[in-house]
């Protein structure tokens, strides 16, 4: 099994920024991809980004393109998530997630961390 612990999350204003933070630990061996999603009160979870072993082809929602980064440090087993010009809209519990496959859809990944919360204020 592999266990997923994020952490960086907090409150701050809009306009700010914020780094994510997620590490793997287990059988973190052939893990391919992590990535992050994220979701709202009374809201479906969404995709955010996710990043392949080598770190190339960084894929994003069109939502965050532009504002938010993502990372990984295979020595450290860890995924970043820079996020920045947060807005309110990007209130959520974001959630780390990886898979030893390419994978993009919430269904496809079958790891999932607790989720840390990130509120924007207005």
């Amino acid at each position: 099994q592999v266990q997923l612990v994020e952490s960086g999350g907090g409150l701050l204003q809009a306009g700010g920024s914020l780094r994510l933070s997620c590490t793997a630990s287990g059988r973190t061996n052939n893990i391919y991809t992590m990535g992050w999603f994220r979701q709202a009160p009374g809201k479906e979870r969404d995709f955010v980004a996710c990043i392949n072993w080598n770190g190339n082809s960084p894929y994003y929602a069109d939502s965050v393109k532009g504002r938010f980064t993502i990372s990984r440090d295979n020595a450290k087993n860890t995924v970043y998530l820079q996020m920045n010009s947060l807005q309110p809209e990007d209130t959520a519990v974001y959630y780390c997630a990886a898979d030893r496959r390419i994978a993009y859809r919430s269904n496809d990944y079958n790891y999932w961390g607790q989720g840390t919360q990130v509120t924007v204020s207005s």
